[in-house]
């Protein structure tokens, strides 16, 4: 079965303090950030939320198609929270491009992490996409990523 927009929001549930693996996708799983100024827009998207007073970034990792992002809520809810994110980085993108029309699809994949999982072992997790993917053969290799603890 898949969950698309609304129903990907059923259930959901944003609480102060709560770890949370976020994974959002491009329209239409268009590669855009395999080129890198259109991935450096993004990145630096990223990082503009992790200084807000909303949310700590833990992890992220940015692939060809998808985001990956292990963050946790200090403030506010979580879908606005992405929300701001993916809004401020399609108007970054659509500008660099010339363009205009969605840059990521509707709605996010997100699960709130149980106290007793290893954060730390999930970031690795998240970061070690690229290597999974195939797309390089260390984590070191890929430059979009990112983790609290370096």
């Amino acid at each position: 079965m898949r969950f698309q927009g609304r129903n990907l929001r059923k259930g959901r549930i944003s609480q102060t303090g709560q770890i949370y693996l976020v994974t959002t996708v491009t329209q239409d799983r268009t590669p855009l950030f395999a080129f890198w100024p259109l991935a450096c827009l993004a990145a630096r998207e990223l990082h503009i939320q992790n200084q807000s007073d909303r949310i700590e970034i833990l992890a992220w990792v940015l692939m060809p198609d998808h985001l990956h992002c292990l963050l946790q809520l200090k403030d506010g809810n979580l879908s606005q929270c992405i929300q701001r994110f993916k809004s401020r980085s399609a108007i970054a993108i659509n500008a660099a491009r010339g363009n205009e029309g969605r840059v990521w699809q509707k709605g996010f994949h997100d699960r709130a992490l149980r106290k007793e999982e290893d954060i730390r072992s999930l970031a690795r997790y998240v970061i070690s996409n690229p290597v999974r993917a195939g797309l390089v053969a260390r984590v070191a290799d890929y430059p979009l990523w990112n983790a609290a603890w370096l």
